[in-house]
């Protein structure tokens, strides 16, 4: 099988990615940077991100399951990765053979970890989202003055908007942590930082932004991109006026048209949304999706690049904010549902 060239690319800026954390980092302020790696990586790949961040200064990775910490634990030291979604009892032995530290959620997870030894962990304080965390009607079931709290964490729901939520949370968080004994305070994502000193705390956490996520507007300044996508064209036909293309014949088109289809569809990521919205790149020639986006199939008018053959490769239009504002799907989707069969190209 690794003889067989893969027909879609994924070209990876390994460069532009340590230039994100390290823009992040610096206006992260007296805080220091971490990085989130979940999901693979934001779909980019994990072990190449953290490697990458690791080399440009970061130390405190956070990964959502224990199978992901397992994945990078011999390249990160496992001290500096945390996992968010808490601990089961039948895990603990493993945990503890790993050494990645856990992130407490509730205070059934917190009378587990202190019943099984305790030691070095973190704690997730809900302090408005309520998705994943001790709530402040809970914090009186825990003993947290007894426990070696490394980091207390939280997260904000709606820092990519001017939203009096920010305010609230920062002032319930702020409320919580001098209470909780935790040597380290976490509470500003990608977009948190962008909100002011009274959000970074000890430890910022970005993770959309450092894989070139816009995740407020005066980030357009010093974000870079990270992803963009190729796939090769695979067959070029002429279309009469009147063909339709694709799946319902949803485009019909209009004049003698050149069609390209290229090898990539949304079994790779390249979802229906983008559907007669998307475009492609040759060039200087814009070639717009023409019809229904396929599993693994999306057909294109390249009549403005008449020099095209099948086996040519073409860039796919894939700007994150860009992408988001024509599709609706967010930036954080348009990463992670990036598939398992591009060839991922580091430069």
């Amino acid at each position: 099988m690794t003889d067989f060239e893969p027909p879609l690319r994924l070209i990876l800026d390994g460069e532009a990615l340590a230039s994100n954390w390290k823009a992040l980092n610096a206006r992260s302020g007296s805080a220091q940077a971490g990085a989130a790696v979940k999901a693979n990586g934001y779909g980019l790949g994990a072990r190449e991100v953290a490697a990458r961040l690791r080399d440009a200064g970061c130390r405190d990775f956070f990964v959502a399951h224990w199978g992901e910490a397992a994945a990078i634990a011999d390249i990160i030291p496992p001290a500096w990765i945390s996992v968010l979604n808490g601990i089961q009892a039948a895990d603990i032995p493993h945990i503890r053979a790993l050494g990645a530290v856990p992130v407490l959620n509730t205070p059934d997870q917190v009378a587990m970890w202190q019943s099984s030894g305790g030691g070095r962990c973190h704690v997730m304080f809900d302090s408005g989202i309520n998705r994943l965390g001790i709530g402040p009607e809970q914090i009186s079931q825990c003993d947290l003055g007894s426990m070696d709290i490394d980091l207390l964490l939280s997260h904000l729901a709606s820092a990519d908007e001017d939203s009096a939520q920010n305010e609230a949370q920062q002032r319930a968080f702020h409320e919580q942590a001098a209470a909780s004994g935790a040597k380290r305070l976490s509470l500003a994502n990608s977009a948190g930082i962008m909100l002011g000193a009274d959000y970074h705390y000890d430890l910022t956490r970005p993770g959309l932004s450092l894989y070139g996520g816009i995740a407020r507007p005066e980030m357009e300044a010093f974000i870079k991109p990270v992803a963009r996508l190729s796939a090769r064209l695979l067959q070029v036909r002429t279309q009469p006026a009147g063909a339709p293309i694709g799946y319902n014949a949803t485009h019909i088109c209009g004049n003698d048209t050149t069609i390209g289809t290229i090898s990539i569809g949304y079994a790779d990521g390249y979802l229906r949304a983008f559907s007669s919205k998307g475009t492609a790149h040759y060039g200087s020639a814009t070639l717009p999706v023409l019809g229904r986006v396929s599993m693994d199939l999306v057909t294109l008018d390249i009549s403005s690049a008449p020099e095209l053959r099948e086996g040519d490769w073409v860039e796919v239009e894939y700007d994150l904010p860009t992408a988001s504002a024509l599709t609706g799907l967010s930036q954080y989707e348009l990463l992670t549902n990036l598939g398992t069969r591009f060839e991922r190209i580091w430069r």
